[in-house]
């Protein structure tokens, strides 16, 4: 810094400047200096669906890749619009989805959209780490209602002593990361409820919505009644089709709601490379039978690594939907935290978590960990293996 130059102290927001590196990241760097399995952070170690990697390939290679319309283009706009069509009976039409660089940039962009300062949002603990940084940095202030296990249920009357008169937003994820919930019919119906009588915009991160087992669907809050013209509702590419690094995400919502997106996304991203985009759209037009498959080899993972598990003396708790199975530690006969039992494994066993901790912004649950099945049968078997022995070690 050139003589005369000041700089105010302390540097830096202090959203950011006060907060650590995300766990995820954290655990995943972890996992490369130590050579450690990672079943941390969230991703396959597959490719991705072949032909939806060679359609973006093609169209890398035979289109555009110039600016592409700031919303998005036509073909994946109006494919989001056919695909909850048919999914989840949606009526919604192409101008009420905008494309957007990843789902947490569609989050991102819906708060400083919407949120004013002083505006409080609703949000459900255990919770994705990026809602509050993004709440706060919008001006907006949390009021977090918070869940616990092993039901993880919302009851009305928590939920009524959780929305003051200042609260305009609920923020919630449903399947639920990291618990591997997806919200009961009932529990939707109260959430609806709860939006029309006080008046809440609902920002629906629902990017696990196809990723269900055992025969439970997936239910938009948007389809519930009074909630079409109050929802923003967010899906992922990255986790319907396995890839996780294109980050292609959109935002759908009414005509008054999509405008105020579209103008805070023009100066986020603006854009996302439209080569991912035009595959996505192919993607999204597979048969039903396309994604009842993917989740049967989901499915299939999550059953052979929660078997490994139990087998090796853990106590595995249900998983419905998502990527991930929780380890209860206490119910394992393991008195440690999950902070102490992520750190330990990862050095002594060469296997990474995420501690359930991390998902709560205070008064935390610590006798859960969670761990990612996306990954190949041998990979799964040799942190099973792995695991064992370090369960053994403890006697």
């Amino acid at each position: 810094m050139s003589a005369g130059m000041s700089v105010r102290d302390p540097l830096g927001h202090p959203v950011y400047r006060d907060m650590s590196t995300t766990i995820f990241e954290k655990m995943s760097a972890r996992a490369r200096e130590t050579g450690a399995i990672n079943l941390g952070q969230g991703f396959p170690d597959s490719q991705g669906p072949e032909e939806i990697l060679r359609a973006a390939a093609g169209a890398l290679l035979s289109r555009s890749n110039q600016y592409p319309p700031m919303a998005g283009l036509a073909e994946l706009r109006e494919a989001v619009a056919t695909h909850y069509a048919r999914h989840q009976g949606l009526d919604l039409s192409a101008q009420e989805v905008i494309v957007t660089s990843g789902a947490t940039e569609a989050i991102a962009d819906s708060l400083l959209a919407l949120v004013r300062p002083g505006d409080e949002v609703l949000v459900l603990a255990p919770l994705y780490d990026a809602y509050l940084p993004l709440v706060e940095r919008a001006g907006g202030v949390a009021r977090v209602l918070r869940l616990t296990p092993p039901e993880w249920r919302i009851g009305r009357g928590a939920l009524e002593a959780a929305v003051s008169a200042n609260t305009r937003f609920l923020l919630m994820n449903n399947p639920v990361n990291p618990t591997g919930i997806a919200l009961r019919d009932e529990e939707l119906a109260l959430l609806a409820e709860c939006c029309v009588e006080h008046d809440l915009i609902a920002i629906c991160d629902e990017v696990w919505e196809h990723v269900t087992f055992d025969g439970v669907g997936h239910r938009p809050l948007m389809g519930f009644p009074g909630m079409r013209e109050r929802t923003v509702k967010i899906g992922s590419a990255g986790k319907i089709f396995s890839v996780t690094g294109w980050k292609v995400g959109w935002m759908c919502a009414a005509p008054a709601i999509a405008t105020l997106l579209a103008r805070a996304h023009q100066f986020v991203t603006f854009t996302t490379p439209p080569a991912l985009q035009w595959a996505v759209a192919e993607g999204l037009g597979k048969p039903e039978s396309w994604f009842a498959a993917m989740r049967d080899g989901y499915r299939a993972s999550r059953d052979r690594l929660a078997a490994g598990l139990r087998e090796a003396g853990y106590v595995v708790n249900t998983s419905a939907a998502t990527w991930f199975v929780t380890v209860d530690l206490s119910a394992s006969g393991i008195d440690m935290e999950d902070v102490t039992f992520c750190e330990r494994i990862v050095d002594e066993a060469g296997v990474a978590a995420i501690p359930i901790s991390a998902f709560y912004p205070a008064d935390p649950v610590t006798h859960l960990v969670r761990l990612c099945f996306s990954k190949a049968d041998e990979v799964l078997d040799e942190a099973v293996a792995r695991l064992a022995t370090f369960r053994a070690s403890l006697g």
